[in-house]
């Protein structure tokens, strides 16, 4: 084939995949924006003041809201993320800073791993150790489900941002006197501290929408409720009841409670990437 033939075939190529990659991506674009304009278009209609204010309606009745299970989702996301965060974020510097042995790969592969276990058989695990031996359903079993759910990405976030840090900076410390432990928390943890909050809130947002877990733990609850050791409403459960009731205006309050999810997990991704400017700024 000669040079200007081939020269041809190569940009009739190159051509073709950006074609090819380009309707990928919108594709991908089209399908997002259909999934939020319906949940938008549907669930618009029901959010009014009484959703975020009242208790859901007895069954059957019409009105209601959702104010128990939003502060419920809020309570047992923050008890997965005390657990998970600085768990996650301890073990990361572990693999960072002292990983280059086998237990390290072990703890590396099984991190990967829990990332793809179905959040249900998380649940199931939660339940086995915290509801059994409690007798009882509670907001802490959903945080722990969530906790783990939310750890491997806390993990590989955390050893990511960490390899990032040049190493001239820990050399510079040391060379100075500092001992290790003092150089990882005031040199290497303030310079990745912008990407260790983008992993954190990344975990948060995968967590958030969870419903299977908190079916084996958190189980709902109709009335207000802030003891972490009864069982707990949160938006989820809340969206799932209602969405398999034959009730209209139930459909209308899952409707409701999906845009509020949805609204939530987009401006945790917004401020992921707020966050995250500042580091691609800097590279």
């Amino acid at each position: 084939m000669r040079p200007a033939r081939r020269s041809r075939w190569r940009k009739a190529r190159c051509r073709i995949f950006e074609a090819l990659s380009t309707l990928c991506a919108a594709v991908a674009v089209i399908v997002l924006v259909a999934v939020i304009g319906y949940v938008l278009v549907n669930g618009a209609r029901a959010l009014n003041f009484d959703f975020f204010t009242q208790l859901p309606a007895p069954v059957g009745e019409p009105g209601g809201g959702m104010a128990n299970a939003i502060v419920g989702t809020l309570i047992i996301v923050c008890i997965g993320a005390l657990i998970s965060i600085p768990t996650g974020v301890l073990a990361g510097i572990y693999l960072a800073e002292y990983g280059e042995n086998r237990f390290a790969d072990l703890v590396r592969f099984l991190a990967d791993v829990l990332t793809g276990i179905p959040s249900i058989v998380v649940g199931i695990l939660a339940y086995a150790l915290v509801v059994v031996p409690m007798q009882k359903f509670s907001a802490l079993a959903g945080g722990v489900a969530l906790a783990v759910l939310m750890l491997p990405t806390v993990i590989r976030a955390t050893e990511e941002m960490l390899r990032l840090v040049p190493g001239s900076l820990r050399e510079a410390s040391l060379a100075l006197g500092a001992p290790r432990w003092k150089t990882i928390l005031r040199i290497v943890l303030p310079t990745a501290s912008g990407g260790l909050a983008t992993g954190a809130m990344l975990a948060i947002a995968r967590a958030t929408g969870e419903t299977a877990p908190l079916l084996f733990t958190a189980f709902g609850n109709s009335f207000w409720n802030t003891s972490l050791v009864d069982p707990m409403a949160a938006v989820p459960l809340q969206v799932f009841q209602y969405a398999i009731s034959p009730y209209d205006s139930w459909h209308a309050q899952a409707w409701a409670g999906a845009l509020v999810l949805v609204v939530l997990v987009l401006a945790l991704s917004a401020a992921v990437r707020l966050v995250a400017r500042p580091l691609q700024t800097q590279e």
